[in-house]
């Protein structure tokens, strides 16, 4: 079993830029597809985009694709998603995922989550 911990999350301007963190505990970290998920006020929880166990291959949904970028340092145990160009519509409690089953364009089998971080983008 594994227990995520994300950091990072904070205030930041329009078109700024954040990087959160997920920290993970156990021995298998290098081994879990890890995702990045979202919830806005008064919305369903979004898939953002997730990585492979390697650090090989990413996936974005579309309203992300080109400002966030998720990677990972599997010697720390640690995922990132590093966030720019940041619009008010990024405002959201930012959680990371892991999983077992390769496939990160897959937003489920997620077993494992964090407990989040808030990211808030005023205009």
């Amino acid at each position: 079993q594994v227990q995520l911990v994300e950091s990072g999350g904070g205030l930041v301007q329009a078109g700024g830029s954040l990087r959160l963190s997920c920290a993970a505990s156990g021995r298998s970290f290098s081994t879990y597809t890890m995702g990045w998920f979202r919830q806005a006020p008064g919305k369903e929880r979004e898939f953002v985009g997730a990585i492979s166990a390697s650090g090989g291959i990413t996936y974005y949904v579309d309203s992300v694709k080109g400002r966030f970028t998720i990677n990972r340092d599997n010697a720390k145990n640690t995922v990132y998603l590093q966030m720019a160009t940041l619009k008010p519509e990024d405002t959201a409690v930012y959680s990371c995922a892991a999983k077992r089953q390769t496939g990160v364009s897959n937003l489920y089998g997620y077993d494992y989550w964090g407990q989040g971080t808030q990211v808030t983008v005023s205009s």
